[in-house]
This record gives structure tokens, C-alpha cells and sequence, in this order.
């Protein structure tokens, strides 16, 4: 028995040798896509449980992305920077290091987006030793600040924005810690519902941890971590081979942000070469007081969707694909700004300029590829008010627009494009919700730009305010429209109009207004722009 015994053991480990490292990085990404899943489903907000605006990443031993969940574009790169951030303030402040702990912050210096995206990272034990992280990001609605929905667009620095919430250890040996989430709630306008969605959270990260501890049951450590390794450099490989055929070299792009009649400029030098691609971004505008500066994870989130975006094969997003990328910025720019410059709008908006630019650079590199500008804007919207009760509500929510035409393919219409990736919030939960009544939802006809290729149109979307309430508005091009590439047509700029007493107003893409029972908001998203002259024979 015992000589069978020990053949039996011999066998198993063989077997386990012999899993491929590939299963492993799938396992792993499944776990990250479980996590969302149960975060969607546990979240009380619609803005989770409908649009899905959370992401959720797996991190080895030494803070590396080994597995992300295809969610949030904006969340994905910045998770990049955010959890190296994030891991370096834990081991300074000695937190988060013990079995059963996490921590959460919501500082966009520290997690690369802005003060809506609370994140909370927990350590992954095994045989008393960390090996990993679970971490996840959820855009709670609102964090406290002078407006509902925490995107004020009238910040002049970060404290105009909402309630900062430094690394703190949030849950202790797996009970979370009531005091300090009573006095993170307490400055919340809608504490119940942002409860729920941080209780979801915390169950996400407690299920991936539960399941990459399965899978080191059953394949050894050994085996979980050199899948790892391998699927990094897998990706890698990937990655390079993509922009082997690339035209090399140095192309350069600009584009405008709004502030107020004013427009701020970015531009960007993109170096393409065979062992990868650098983004610099010297020359864009200074910092600003104005909520349009995004931090540098933001920066490196867009120029990484812009690149993967790019490429025509389907690569595992983990640190191996990041790895070929190198963004700068200036200290003290519009995209690396200085702590406390306000930055919830550069997490929405100015990340969908990046984008833009980038894509523009790179279509002098892969001219066949990249497709004329989609809308451009997320096109925040956030109201809120007091109910009955004299409990606070909170709304927000994200338009779509139009997309870009490209080579071959006209643009698809009304969808969120880029940096977003959010569904909408369905006009009868909204309705269920909150004191809103939808007026119309239909695509904006014959917004999209003419074209050998037609650009998508954008969305019509109005309501009316059933009691008094305030919006505020986040949104762009409304003075520049979208690019156009190869001769194309441009989509029509976006367009915002109050209805008071039957006398309709047109408003700028950025404001804070106070609306009365029976106001009308009318909401016209940017068209996508189009690709080709229409008549190239002509």
C-alpha cells in the first residue's frame, strides 16, 4: 500500500506539472469575470446592477495585473497604476497585510481615476503567505460634495468634489470595521444605496479569493503562480506581434477639450517601434481648477485602450500587454496634474479625448484600422433631491453617441463608445427610482457624419422633473466636432436644452442647475464622424 501510495502521488504531481500554464491564465481570468458578476448582482445602485459601471482584476504576489474582467475600459488600465499605487501605501502604512483584511480609498492621486470609484483591494493567503490580490472598482453614485453625483463640474480642487477617503483598512480578520463605514456613509447623500454597493464589493473580493484558493488546492502553488508568469509573457508576445507589421516611428495628433466658449488643448508624440510604443504627452495644457485634469492612471488607461484597440488579436489583458506600453506626461500638466487639482471630469471626459488623439496618431501607423472619431463624450448626467422621507436620491448616468465610420463599415448608432463601455439605465428602472418621467429615447437622425462610410448617429433622450430637483452636466464637443478621417463628414456637436413654462433654453456642455417640478430636459449626444469622401470617384 504504501509503495502504491507513493506511485499514486508521483502520478498526481506529473499530471500537475503537466497543466498548461494557458488554463490557468483562463481560470484566473474567469474568476475576474465572477467577480463582476456577483458584484453586479449584489450592487443595490442601478448604476452597478444595470449598467455595470465596476471592474474587478486578479494581482500576483507583486502587485502584476495576472487576470482582468472585460469591463470598464477606464477602470481596466488604471488598475495598472492604481494597485502598485495602492500596495506601496499599504506596506508604508503597515495595513492590509493580514488574513481577512481590505482596504479602500477612493483617492484618484492613489487609484488613477476619480473620487466616484471606490476601490478595495484584499490580500489572497495560501500556507499563511500572500500570493495575490483580489481587487475591485465601483462607481458609487455619489461620495458626498456640494452636488448630487459628485461630478462637479463648477471644482476648482479636489475637496469641491466630494469626500476623500485615504488607504484605510476597511475590513478586519473578515468583518468589516461598522464605525469607520458609518462615518464614510455619513458623508454620502444617499448612504443606504451606496451600503449595498460597498457590501457587494466586499463579497466580490471575498469570492475571488475563495476561488483562487480552490485552485491552489487543486493545483499547487507552483503550478497557479508559473501560469501566471507564463501568461504574462504570453501576452507580451502577443502584444508585440501586433505591432510588428505597425509602420514605424513618431506621429503626432491634437485635439481640443471645452471650458465654457474656451477650448484647452492635448497633443500627444506616439512612438511606434519593434519593442513596443511610448506616448508623450508634451505640449497638452497646463493643470487647471477646473475638473478636467485626469490623473496619470487615467492617461495610461486611455492610450491602452487606444492601442489594444488597434490590434487584431484577442490578448489577455495582464500585465504582459501593459508591459510594451511607456506614457509620460509633464508634472503639473492637464494629464499628470498635482494633488489637489479637481478630477472628476478628467476620468469621463478627458479620457475620451486621450483616446481620441491617440487613435488619431496611430491611424499615420495602421491607417486601414483605426476609424474616424466616435462622439467623444461620456455626456454625465447627475440629479438629485429630497424625497418625501427626507432621504436624499441620487442619479447618474452616461448618453452614448454615435461611433465612427471606418474602412468598410459605416458607425454604429446610439452606443456608449470607447473609454465608457457602461450600458444605459432602463427607462422603466429610472422611472421605478426616481421622480423623473422620460419624455423621449430615440437616435438622433442624420447626426452621424456623411461619408464613403456614414457615421453613427448619437441619441435624443429628454425627461421631465416629477418634483424639484438639481442636475448637473458633464459633458463635450459641443464647439468641436468629432475628427473625420480619409475625406469623411463630421458628426454634429452634442446640444443640452432646458424647457421652463414652455420656453425652451440651450445650456454648455458644463453646469449645475436647479430644475422645478414639470421641467424638461432635452439631451442630443454627437453623432460619430464619417470615413472616406462620399463621392471618391467624383
Amino acid at each position: 500500500m504504501a509503495g502504491a501510495g507513493r506511485l499514486a502521488w508521483r502520478n498526481r504531481v506529473e499530471a500537475l506539472l503537466m497543466v498548461d500554464w494557458e488554463f490557468i491564465g483562463k481560470a484566473s481570468q474567469f474568476i475576474a469575470e465572477e467577480m463582476g458578476i456577483s458584484l453586479k448582482r449584489s450592487a443595490i445602485s442601478p448604476n452597478i446592477r444595470e449598467r455595470m459601471d465596476h471592474s474587478c482584476a486578479l494581482l500576483d504576489m507583486r502587485g502584476r495585473i495576472v487576470a482582468q474582467a472585460e469591463h470598464i475600459p477606464v477602470h481596466l488600465g488604471s488598475f495598472k497604476i492604481g494597485a502598485m499605487n495602492l500596495i506601496e501605501w499599504m506596506h508604508s502604512l503597515d495595513i492590509g497585510h493580514d488574513e481577512g483584511d481590505m482596504v479602500i480609498t477612493n483617492d484618484p492621486y492613489i487609484t488613477g481615476t476619480h473620487l466616484n470609484d471606490v476601490m478595495l483591494i484584499a490580500p489572497v493567503f495560501y500556507n499563511r503567505a500572500i500570493l495575490g490580490y483580489a481587487v475591485n472598482k465601483a462607481h458609487i453614485v455619489d461620495v458626498g460634495g456640494p452636488v448630487f453625483g459628485s461630478l462637479n463640474p463648477n471644482a476648482r480642487n479636489l475637496f469641491q468634489e466630494g469626500m476623500i477617503i485615504p488607504p484605510v483598512r476597511l475590513v478586519r480578520n473578515g468583518s468589516p470595521d461598522s464605525g469607520l463605514l458609518s462615518i464614510i456613509l455619513a458623508n454620502f447623500k444617499d448612504p443606504s444605496t451606496a451600503a449595498g454597493d460597498i457590501n457587494a464589493q466586499i463579497a466580490a473580493n471575498r469570492g475571488g479569493i475563495a476561488r483562487i484558493r480552490e485552485m491552489m488546492e487543486e493545483y499547487g502553488e507552483a503550478v497557479v503562480t508559473s501560469g501566471w508568469d507564463h501568461a504574462i509573457m504570453h501576452s507580451r508576445k502577443l502584444a508585440l506581434a501586433c505591432i510588428s507589421g505597425w509602420k514605424k516611428g513618431r506621429f503626432q495628433a491634437a485635439d481640443t477639450l471645452e471650458v465654457g466658449k474656451s477650448t484647452i488643448n492635448l497633443k500627444v508624440n506616439l512612438d511606434v517601434k519593434s519593442d513596443g510604443i511610448s506616448a508623450d504627452f508634451t505640449g497638452s495644457s497646463r493643470e487647471i481648477e477646473f475638473p478636467l485634469n485626469a490623473v496619470k492612471g487615467v492617461t495610461y488607461s486611455a492610450v491602452a485602450y487606444a492601442v489594444r484597440s488597434a490590434m487584431d488579436l484577442d490578448i489577455p489583458t495582464n500585465d504582459g500587454l501593459y508591459s510594451i506600453l511607456q506614457v509620460s506626461a509633464p508634472r503639473s500638466s492637464l494629464l499628470n496634474p498635482d494633488k489637489p487639482y479637481p478630477v472628476s471630469g478628467g476620468n469621463v471626459e478627458t479620457t475620451q479625448r486621450i483616446t481620441d488623439v491617440v487613435l488619431h496618431a496611430l491611424s499615420k501607423s495602421v491607417s486601414s484600422i483605426i476609424p474616424s472619431a466616435s462622439s467623444g463624450t461620456m455626456f454625465n448626467i447627475m440629479i438629485g433631491g429630497m424625497r418625501g422621507n427626507g432621504s436624499l436620491w441620487s442619479y447618474y448616468e452616461t448618453i452614448g453617441g454615435g461611433n465612427g465610420a471606418s474602412m468598410g463599415r459605416h458607425g454604429e448608432s446610439g452606443v456608449h463608445s470607447n473609454m465608457t463601455n457602461t450600458l444605459n439605465t432602463p427607462v422603466e428602472v429610472a422611472e421605478k427610482e426616481y421622480p423623473l418621467f422620460f419624455t423621449s429615447y430615440i437616435i438622433r437622425r442624420n447626426s452621424g457624419g456623411k461619408g464613403q462610410w456614414q457615421g453613427g448617429d448619437g441619441i435624443m433622450r429628454s425627461f421631465r422633473a416629477k418634483e424639484a430637483c438639481t442636475i448637473s452636466v458633464l459633458a463635450d464637443r459641443f464647439i468641436n466636432p468629432p475628427y473625420a478621417l480619409a475625406g469623411g463628414g463630421h458628426g454634429k456637436t452634442g446640444m443640452i436644452y432646458v424647457v421652463h413654462n414652455g420656453v425652451r433654453k440651450k445650456y454648455p456642455s458644463k453646469f449645475t442647475l436647479d430644475l422645478l417640478e414639470g421641467d424638461e430636459v432635452i439631451i442630443l449626444t454627437p453623432g460619430g464622424s464619417g470615413y472616406g469622401a462620399k463621392n471618391p470617384d467624383k
